[in-house]
Parts: structure tokens; sequence; C-alpha cells
């Protein structure tokens, strides 16, 4: 390749990695602001990026151990992508080294050609051997990440170093896809890169994406026929399936339009009779309460980071905060939208114990809810993810053997009836 030769496949790499380290932009939200860009050379962009921000503090101390001072923030992200292709992706050596080259001209970096020839070079020659030696779990989490995930921390951690495998929710009576490794809980699992519309199942509209762990908060309330359901939060609609495939029926809500829309076409698609609602729910209010609400609360999203590498990069601990608060008024407002005796179901995609456990200690005692703790039978194959108290709590180092989950944290409230209701 000539330097002059533009490579759109690292060009978009490096665009992708730009947008969150440089502008803080959820990688997501780069990549769809790609145009004029091939799909196969987007994908290949994104797995380099995602490799760069899921092992950036490896990539960062094999690289300093071949740079005397700190290069310019283009230069860096130009040798993080040519060491993340030869140490973590099988890219050869020489082609790790001419297309990262290459990037320096295209990205106004040129006269930094020959350090990153250089630099490259050596790490290539040493191959992984120069991982060896390093605490990669230790190096690619935030400090603050870790001293909050407590003694789960190093499982945690290793699980973040792989790809997730693709999980998908099946209607019920509907066989698994092919080759799938069926899980306790009831999702059915293929390996990481599966495309999920070249499943049979996907055209027949006999399932969805969906990792396992988020698959369980539904699970929690039990028999769903001919229930009336209120889903909160509910775009893109994966748990708004889950209800409606359980037969209950669905009043499917969130502010987001946008994505809402996504949820209709995905309900659509899979011939599901849902109620869609654009509205905040923090102001909303139904014309009867409900005896069901599932509650999936915005939050830091850091049980996820195994699908979005670029979490521990965006997340600062006094984000935690402004979750918690928007959580708590979120719970007030599901609680007022609750019939005595319903059942609220609280979920977030988190592992911080603030936007879990915290959250439902003080709606228990702000609003009067109660806990309705889980049984292991509830959760077959995953005794080790109820709480004490009777919570769930899933983090990536589970299942380990099987390919770990997304982290997640549910509790199953309860509404005390009124006094005046004439039961006991």
């Amino acid at each position: 390749m000539s330097s002059t030769d533009r490579d759109p496949t690292r060009d978009a790499a490096f665009a992708l990695i730009s947008g969150v380290l440089d502008r803080h932009r959820p990688l997501d939200q780069s990549l769809d602001q790609l145009t004029g860009i091939e799909a196969r050379d987007k994908a290949a962009a994104h797995r380099i990026a995602a490799s760069v921000l899921r092992h950036l503090g490896s990539l960062d101390a094999v690289l300093d151990e071949h740079l005397t001072k700190a290069p310019p923030v283009k230069v860096r992200h130009i040798l993080r992508i040519g060491a993340a292709q030869a140490l973590f992706l099988g890219t050869p050596g020489h082609a790790a080294v001419s297309t990262s080259v290459a990037l320096t001209h295209t990205h106004g970096v040129g006269k930094f050609a020959g350090l990153v020839n250089a630099v490259l070079r050596r790490v290539t020659a040493a191959g992984t051997a120069a991982l060896a030696a390093l605490d990669q779990p230790r190096l690619d989490t935030p400090a603050w990440l870790w001293a909050s995930w407590g003694k789960a921390a190093r499982a945690i951690a290793i699980a973040h170093q792989f790809e997730a495998p693709l999980d998908v929710s099946i209607r019920p009576g509907a066989a698994p896809p092919d080759g799938a490794m069926l899980l306790p809980t009831g999702s059915a699992r293929l390996p990481s890169g599966t495309d999920v519309t070249a499943l049979p199942g996907f055209t027949e509209a006999t399932l969805w994406v969906q990792d396992a762990a988020a698959a369980l908060p539904v699970q929690l309330f039990g028999d769903l026929r001919g229930r009336r359901v209120l889903d909160l939060c509910a775009a893109p609609g994966g748990k708004t399936m889950q209800l409606a495939a359980a037969g209950a029926m669905v009043t499917a809500l969130d502010r987001d339009g946008r994505r809402l829309e996504r949820l209709r076409q995905n309900c659509a698609r899979m011939g599901m009779p849902v109620t869609v609602v654009t509205a905040d729910a923090l102001t909303w209010r139904p014309d009867q309460m409900f005896e069901m609400i599932l509650l999936d609360a915005p939050c830091s999203a850091t049980g996820t980071i195994r699908r979005h590498p670029e979490i521990p990069h965006l997340r600062r601990p006094d984000d935690i905060g402004a979750c918690t608060a928007i959580q708590d008024r979120l719970l007030d407002a599901a609680s007022a939208m609750l019939s005595p005796g319903g059942t609220l179901i609280y979920a977030v995609c988190s592992l911080q114990d603030e936007e879990g456990f915290g959250r439902v200690a003080a709606a228990c005692g702000r609003l009067g809810l109660a806990r309705a703790p889980l049984s292991a039978a509830e959760l077959p194959g995953l005794p080790e993810a109820i709480t004490p108290l009777g919570d769930l709590r899933t983090h990536p180092g589970l299942w380990s053997d099987r390919g770990g989950m997304d982290g997640f944290f549910a509790a199953r409230l309860t509404k005390p009836k009124s006094p005046d209701s004439g039961t006991e």
C-alpha cells in the first residue's frame, strides 16, 4: 500500500476510536456517523475499534515500552490500531505495520511515519509474548470501576477481555436455531459474530436478540397470561416482546420516539400486539393502574461492557449520582401507577451497587414497597445470582464456561394492599 492510498477500514477504525476517546461519543453513535463506506468495511472497522477499546490499557503498556515520550494523540491512536491488529486480531505483522504507516499520511501526521514504523516493528517482532507479563484485566479496567466491583472484580474484568456471544430469546413453542447452546434459563446461545438476520428463526419471527441476563427480569413475574403489564422505558423492545410472547397485554412506554419506532418494527415483525405510548414516565399517568410493571431503568450500563467496550472510557464516578437520581424518580412514578397488591420488577444493566441494591433499599423505605424474594427454582442453573436478600445479581464472570453473561440487577417488589381493601 502506498502512502497516498486510503484504507477505508483503518480510516473508519481511526474515526471510531477518535469519536469515543476524543469526542466522548458512544461507539454506536460514531458508527452511525460513518458514511460512504461498504458494510463489510464498516464491520471490520468496528471490530478493530472494539479491540482497541477493550484492550486499551494493555496496548498502551506494550507501546510505552518502545516510546521515549508521549506521541501526539493521532499518532497514539494509529499505534493502538496497529498493535491491536497484530496482538489481538491475528493480522500479519507486516500488514499491521504498513497500514498504520499509511494512516499517518492520510491523517496529517506523516512526519511520524518513521516512529510508527519502528515502534510497530518492535511490537510485532515480540508478538503476544509482550502481553504475558501484563495483568491485562487490571490494566484494561479503570481503577474506580475495579474498586466498585469488590470480590467479583477480577472475574468481571477477565470476561470483558472477550467478545460476547449472541444470545436469542425464542418464542414459546418454537425450535432453537441449529447448533445453538440451550442455556438453563431458556435462552439460546450462538458464537460471537453470528449474523442473526441469517438465522431461519429471524425470518420466521420466532426469535429476537437478547442477552441471557437481560431475559431474566421478565421471568420474575411468573405467569403473565392475560395480565396487564406496563413496560416503562421500553425501547428498543426486547423485554416488551418477551412480555407479549408470554401472553401479557402490554403497554410499552418510552419518551424516545425514534427508539420506539424500532420497538414498533420489532413487534410488528414478530406479530405481537402491543400498545405503544410515547411519553415521559415521570409525568404520564394511565387511566387505571397496572397490576404488573417492569421498570428497566436508564443506568450507567456497566453491565454491558462486553458488548460496548467504550463504556469504561466514557463513564466517570460522578455519572453514577446522576443515574441514581433519575432511578429514584422513576421508581416513585412506577409506584404511583402500580395497583395495591401489584408487582414491580426494577432492573438495571449495571454492575454498580448504588444503582441496584441501593435504589431498592431507598424505595422500600420511601414508598413502603416490599421485596418478594426470588427462589432458586426461578433461576435454574444460577443459584449464585440470588443475593442474600433475594434479589437478582448477575455479572459477566458467571457461567464463564458457557461464555458469560451481561451484568444485571433486578428486584421483585410488591405494593401493600390498602387497609380498607377487605383483605388481610
